[in-house]
């Protein structure tokens, strides 16, 4: 079997639909969770190696390196998909939002990136192709957000990684990013909600996980594609209205 895929952040969304994209191709995952969901269980269950994770603390992101190591001698990728949609209009505390989006979405995959290439490197050297690195950024790298400042700044500065990390470790190791906007509504999100961002984009639909699926599936079959990001916004970035 090929060594594992790691996805962080896996529990839910759009991190639990490529979970369970990978079992059912027969490819062995490890997956990290802060909250243990149900469907962290039925992962478990189906195969997949779950792991707690708490990012918030450097301590915690070398105790999952150290935890990790315990498991595994080599990974096929990693996929960086742990996250939080965070605002200024929710946290006050301006200081430590702004320390809390870079550690979770900068801090922790640029300490994880550093810390397990020598188990991507094992794999490419026993597969003879490469391995992968795959941040999950998002659409407002391009625009920013004056609703949520801290957060594009802290998915801005995971972009920056996949240029400087896909210079440093190849032709061994692909590092790229996908870019997404609107891919699923949450439950709680109203009809008029709903309607508006819809509104935002050329193709006016939720997509879906499945095309994140597609996307990193590419990423992954490619031996050629390094240092990209992949837009996967329905082109919102043509729609002018």
């Amino acid at each position: 079997m090929t060594p594992p895929i790691l996805i962080t952040g896996a529990g839910q969304r759009i991190g639990l639909a490529l979970a369970k994209h990978f079992i059912a191709q027969g490819q062995a995952i490890i997956i990290t969770y802060r909250t243990r969901h149900a469907a962290v269980d039925l992962l478990e269950q189906q195969g997949a190696l779950c792991l707690y994770a708490d990012f918030s603390s450097d301590t915690g992101i070398t105790d999952f390196v150290a935890q990790l190591n315990t498991h595994t001698d080599s990974l096929r990728a990693i996929i960086h998909n742990a996250s939080s949609w965070d605002c200024e209009a929710n946290n006050p505390d301006f200081t430590q939002l702004f320390d809390n989006m870079l550690r979770i979405h900068a801090k922790t995959p640029y300490l994880i990136n550093l810390s397990c290439a020598e188990l991507l490197l094992n794999y490419q050297a026993r597969a003879q192709a490469p391995a992968d690195i795959i941040h999950l950024t998002d659409y407002v790298v391009e625009t920013g957000s004056p609703k949520h400042i801290a957060y594009a700044a802290s998915k801005a500065a995971l972009e920056n990684l996949t240029k400087s990390f896909s210079a440093k470790y190849a032709p061994n190791i692909k590092v790229n990013s996908i870019a997404p906007s609107l891919i699923i509504f949450n439950e709680h999100d109203d009809a008029q909600y709903r309607a508006k961002t819809l509104k935002k984009s050329l193709m006016g639909i939720e997509p879906g996980c499945q095309e994140i699926i597609n996307s990193i599936d590419l990423l992954l079959q490619s031996h050629y594609i390094t240092g990209r990001s992949l837009p996967v916004d329905g082109g919102r970035h043509l729609k002018l209205n």
